[in-house]
């Protein structure tokens, strides 16, 4: 895939912006758009922010918030995931240094 951008039109609350993106972004960018344009529609229409500039701010803290809260919650599940893993990996190596803990078939027990 070639990563020369080209421009790329995208529409947002009804008016379009001129992009430079890599054909193998295109996708990506006209989600992220789609999901600008829904977000800054539904700050208008809901009449509590007035002025696209304005909408525009909100809905972009709005975005970044959620990414941020998105982002530190998969931290603290990669976390908890480690740990979780490391409690596991040491009960693994007690148990290996304690050595067996339950009685093997041998020689000396009675078949029937």
């Amino acid at each position: 895939m070639s990563a020369e951008a080209k421009p790329v039109t995208v529409s947002i609350l009804d008016k379009e912006y001129v992009v430079a993106c890599p054909d193998d972004e295109r996708e990506s960018l006209h989600a992220s758009a789609d999901l600008l344009n829904s977000r800054m529609r539904e700050l208008r229409d809901s009449g509590k922010v007035l002025g696209n500039e304005r909408v525009a701010v909100m809905a972009a803290l709005n975005i970044a918030h959620e990414h941020l809260e998105y982002k530190r919650k998969k931290e603290t599940y990669s976390s908890d995931v480690g740990s979780g893993i490391h409690r596991i990996q040491t009960k693994i190596a007690d148990a290996l240094k304690r050595g067996p803990q339950l009685p093997f078939a041998d020689s000396t027990l009675e078949t029937t």
